[in-house]
């Protein structure tokens, strides 16, 4: 009965959370980013702005969230869907390019690029995929996403998917369009590319060492008698 309950009350917390973004997102279209306050987002959620602020920090997050809804655990998803014995460089290339160059929300991702707030917040989400990641990768590995190996690939990966989108949304001296509209720069499929290109290495040397036998050390060596045999 308790984890029927534990059961239901996740549901609702996410079907409230569900609730929360899609009207902030529905709000800031409407309205625009900047004259949308987070009693309307919480009033056209059914909610309390007390409630708001257990699952949001601020508009732009609730917004932001939108576009960027469990992007997470669908690059996890599509990594854990590559071939097996395919290379673990190739494979988090195409899940990070499936992810992130075919949004959901094309309304969505135009709005934030109009907004400083929102392209700030928005390229905060990419650290929200390294734990999950994380434990997806030391799979592939053969260990567990608390390696050290594991942990420093995905963190790499979340900083250079980062710079990718830093350098399309926010390039150096950005020309901008009516209204503040920020123009990317560049092919977002091409700066990804690039950036993940530059961890090829460390990702091939992972696998490599993963699929190494390991070797007992030899008794001998530490001055121990051998066991019988």
């Amino acid at each position: 009965m308790t984890t029927r309950r534990s059961g239901l009350r996740e549901q609702k917390k996410q079907a409230t959370r569900v609730a929360l973004r899609e009207a902030a997102l529905r709000l800031a279209l409407t309205h625009g980013p900047d004259r949308v306050r987070v009693d309307d987002i919480a009033e056209a959620a059914g909610v309390s702005p007390r409630t708001y602020n257990n699952y949001f920090s601020s508009r732009e997050e609730a917004i932001v969230a939108a576009v960027a809804a469990e992007r997470e655990s669908r690059v996890v998803a599509a990594v854990a869907a590559g071939p097996a014995l395919g290379r673990l460089a190739d494979i988090l290339t195409e899940a990070i390019l499936e992810q992130y160059t075919e949004p959901r929300d094309h309304d969505g991702l135009l709005l934030i690029t109009t907004s400083p707030a929102l392209r700030d917040t928005f390229l905060d989400t990419t650290a929200a995929i390294e734990r999950p990641l994380a434990a997806e990768i030391g799979r592939r590995l053969g260990g567990t996403g608390t390696s050290a190996a594991a942990r420093v690939l995905a963190a790499s990966v979340a900083a250079a998917v980062r710079v990718a989108l830093q350098q399309w949304l926010q390039p150096p001296a950005a020309p901008l369009a009516a209204g503040g509209l920020v123009v990317p720069s560049g092919s977002l499929p091409g700066l990804l590319r690039g950036a993940l290109a530059v961890l090829a290495p460390a990702l091939d040397a992972a696998e490599e060492e993963a699929r190494r036998p390991s070797r007992r050390p030899d008794p001998r060596a530490a001055g121990e008698a051998p066991e019988p045999g």
